[in-house]
């Protein structure tokens, strides 16, 4: 006869359980009940839920998953009395049913603090989707909000409320900085700076006295006598365990909360196990998923007779806040003189990394990267695995500065048992053995045959780069697939679509992909199509993204940016009297940019094609800053003006920038010339760089800045103005037609075999017979150039998009407000 299980609780944690247990043994009888009206749903993409989710996105599985198991789901009927001596349950609608183990998976509730006025209306927690549904309902009302809570879920919550169109979102956290079990205080400064570039107003060091309104919550009143007016309130003070079960059964429980377990899972009662949020292991509440996974593991274990225990389990996270990557990992807290500290602040660009060495320097203890976490899963990897540190450890946060190691070698080289997915306990062995074994050659067969990814999805890069380097350890063709619609890399769907002549989404999808497609293909697509074909972009039905369909950049505050092109920076008067009259007209904000042209801030959708009506009959052309495209290609005034001057940089980088305009790549392209080696115009910094030299001049080739900045190698020296252009004509077409989608030049080169030498090879010696058929390419795509903006103004259909209502084109987002700045104002956010 089959033992009984009864799970309490159902939620990821007792979701994961049962998913873990009936893959493990058929030889037990699950029944589980859940508090919540739906079955288990993942609580750490909550926030998702704003953005356009649906409930049933968000599910971890299906009614119809529970039946095929044999499993017994009773939802909205929560367990309310546990009979340890007769081994029974009561649940609240009346069911009495017996148990031969009992897990108990209750999770935990939002902490409120004891705070006057706390029952107002307006008042809320962040936990479940009821919660968010709620939320969202008072939100169409409100236009102030605050968050009390200043950690992991607090700033969630604060992303919801700025998701929800809150004009004012406010942080109320009582600590001294924001997420401080997680960060360390420069680190958590550099965060609160990006937050507030972001609109969040953060207010530290308050504390809470008690909470104003008449049955409905106007204002926070704090110990220091302070007040803000606010309109909503959610509460996201930290958790609270759900012990209350355990308590009224006779279960030890801790002083401050929480099931008590040994390493088995087990209660003081052996029949009993807790899991979760809701189990206390070593004084320890563990509030995230990847060890409540493991202790659903642990338990698992333990029914079917094996050994496996639970240990101290490494708190390391990674996630994204508001768009600002947050990372800790190790030792992060550890001081001098315990450690060497190693640290990189970058105010202007809003990124702090910090590592903790070991004081002979050989090995890596933790750190903190904030604004750039891409290397947190090998610097976690260092740590867990003992790894040796180079000889420079300030190239794990810097970049090494010499040649790169190949991709890969760094993972290849961790132990089998290194842990790579937390979520689901797969380590480097089973992720190999399914690449080598069991023939899983993409993220999507890991992901099915190991579940590696399927949780928080951290280790995705890991993953890609470990069956990356097995399959070549194999002398396997790696084949880099767009995703899982179509089977091909970027470089074959351009080949494809050029051959086949498709001009759509719909029929690429069609003829070579699968299924409906999703956010990853659509814009790699879409991509290719433009790089192809030149055609509007807004004819597209699938387009790059929100900027592309407005041809603008989209700003805070919900306005859009105009640039017009200024090719080489240079402008005529009558021209700067233009733009100057179209700001004053329409309120815009001017600046001007590090690629030497003038933005035009603040403009509403409807007001798009009339300012660009006006600039075109002027002469300009649309700068396409909103594209993946030539942006700029800068100069210095070269011989015309300056002494030093070798050649004439203006007129060259006119006339590159005329013949490149227009030109859709994977990512952006920038240029520069310089009229000397003094470069000023910072040609080294590009996409492509041109410098003048006493013969001739210099083509420089695959530099960017940005966070990971990367000088341009020199490409050919000492050539004249048309060998650049052909060299240049066939290294921009090569990049196009064979680097992945976002990738910018400096990335595709690094990744490259052969890197330099390679490209030289392929652009200057024609190894791959391409030459010909490259120069062919872009003078089709040069001929084929229009201004994009030229087309909409004079095609009403496309004219009509350029509203916020549909029903009413003419009316404006209200929404939209503006403050005074410096003389010119900008947008309230």
């Amino acid at each position: 006869m089959k033992s009984t299980i009864i799970v309490i609780g159902n939620g990821m944690v007792g979701y994961k359980f049962c998913e873990k247990l009936v893959t493990k043994s058929s030889a037990f009888n699950i029944i589980v009940f859940g508090e919540e009206p739906r079955q288990a749903y993942d609580r750490v993409h909550l926030s998702e839920y704003f953005a356009g989710k649906t409930a049933d996105d968000l599910s971890m599985s299906t009614r119809e998953w529970y039946a095929d198991n044999d499993i017994t789901l009773h939802l909205g009927d929560p367990v309310t009395e546990i009979n340890r001596a007769t081994k029974t349950v009561h649940s609240l609608k009346g069911l009495a049913l017996s148990y031969d183990y009992l897990v108990l998976a209750t999770g935990s509730s939002a902490f409120v603090p004891d705070l006057p006025g706390v029952e107002k209306d307006g008042i809320f927690v962040y936990r479940t989707i009821e919660d968010l549904e709620l939320i969202k309902a008072h939100a169409a009302n409100a236009k102030t909000g605050a968050v009390m809570g200043g950690g992991l879920l607090g700033l969630e919550a604060a992303k919801a409320l700025i998701d929800l169109g809150i004009e004012e979102t406010h942080v109320i956290e009582f600590a001294p900085r924001l997420m401080p079990r997680q960060i360390d205080s420069a680190g958590s400064a550099m965060l609160q700076s990006k937050l507030k570039e972001l609109g969040l107003n953060i207010h530290l060091n308050k504390s809470t006295s008690y909470i104003g309104g008449e049955g409905k919550i106007d204002a926070l009143h704090f110990n220091d006598e302070s007040v803000l007016p606010i309109d909503m309130l959610v509460i996201s003070a930290g958790i609270r365990p759900r012990d209350e079960l355990a308590k009224l059964a006779g279960l030890h429980v801790g002083t401050r909360g929480g099931i008590l377990v040994n390493d088995k899972m087990q209660t003081n009662d052996e029949a009993i196990f807790a899991i979760g949020e809701c189990a206390l292991y070593e004084g320890m509440i563990y509030g995230l998923v990847a060890p409540g996974y493991e202790m659903a593991e642990v338990v698992a274990s333990q029914l079917i007779g094996g050994s496996k225990l639970f240990y101290p389990y490494d708190m390391s996270t990674k996630l994204k806040l508001i768009g600002v990557d947050v990372a800790s990992f190790g030792d992060a807290f550890i001081t001098e003189p315990d450690c060497r500290t190693i640290v990189f602040e970058d105010t202007h660009k809003g990124v702090y990394k910090r590592i903790n060495i070991t004081t002979d320097g050989k090995l890596l203890l933790g750190g903190i990267l904030i604004g750039d976490a891409d290397a947190y899963n090998m610097l976690l990897q260092t740590v867990n695995n003992q790894l040796a540190l180079p000889p420079n450890p300030e190239d794990l946060i810097l970049g090494s500065r010499g040649g790169a190691e190949s991709e890969g070698a760094g993972v290849m080289s961790l132990p089998d048992d290194a842990l790579i997915c937390s979520c689901e306990a797969v380590d480097k062995a089973a992720i190999c053995s399914a690449v080598t074994e069991v023939g899983c050659t993409d993220i999507y067969g890991i992901k099915k045959c190991t579940k590696a990814g399927t949780g928080c999805g951290g280790c995705i890069p890991l993953v890609k780069d470990l069956i990356a380097g097995t399959m070549k350890a194999n002398g396997q063709y790696i084949k880099n697939v767009l995703c899982e619609h179509f089977d091909y890399s970027r470089q074959e769907l351009y080949d494809l679509v050029k051959i086949n002549k498709l001009k759509n989404y719909d029929l690429v999808l069609d003829h070579f992909g699968k299924g409906d497609g999703c956010e990853v293909c659509k814009p790699a697509v879409a991509s290719i199509l433009s790089s192809l074909w030149n055609d509007v972009i807004v004819k597209q039905d699938t387009i790059q993204d929100s900027n592309d369909r407005f041809l603008a950049n989209i700003q805070k505050g919900g306005t859009y940016s105009v640039v017009p092109r200024i090719p080489g920076g240079e402008i005529t008067p009558d021209k700067l009297i233009v733009i100057g009259q179209v700001a004053k007209q329409y309120g815009l904000y001017t600046k001007i940019t590090g690629g030497q042209r003038i933005d035009l801030f603040g403009a509403h959708l409807n007001d798009l094609p009339d300012i660009w009506e006006q600039l075109i009959n002027a002469g300009f052309e649309s700068g396409h800053a909103y594209g993946k495209a030539l942006r700029t290609v800068k100069s210095c005034v070269g011989s015309t003006w300056c002494r030093f001057g070798l050649h004439d940089s203006v007129s060259f980088a006119i006339e590159i920038e005329d013949r490149y305009k227009g030109i859709r790549a994977p990512h952006k392209l920038k240029g520069g010339v310089s009229g000397c080696i003094r470069e000023c115009a910072e040609a080294k910094s590009k996409d492509f760089g041109v410098i003048a030299t006493e013969k001739g001049w210099n083509l420089y080739v695959c530099g960017n800045g940005g966070s990971n900045p990367q000088h341009a190698l020199l490409l050919a020296a000492d050539i004249d103005k048309e060998t650049l252009i052909k060299y240049l004509d066939r290294f921009l077409m090569f990049y196009i037609k064979t680097a992945e989608p976002l990738s910018r030049t400096a990335t595709w080169l690094n990744k490259m075999d052969g890197g330099l030498s390679y490209l030289k090879n392929v652009v200057m010696n024609d190894s791959l017979g391409i030459c010909d058929q490259l120069e062919e390419e872009m003078q089709a795509l040069i001929n084929t150039y229009h201004c994009e903006w030229k087309e909409v103004i004079e095609d009403p259909n496309l004219r009509k998009r350029f509203s916020h209502f549909v029903n009413a084109p003419e009316v404006k987002d209200p929404t939209v407000k503006f403050e005074p700045m410096r003389e010119q104002v900008k947008a309230q956010w």
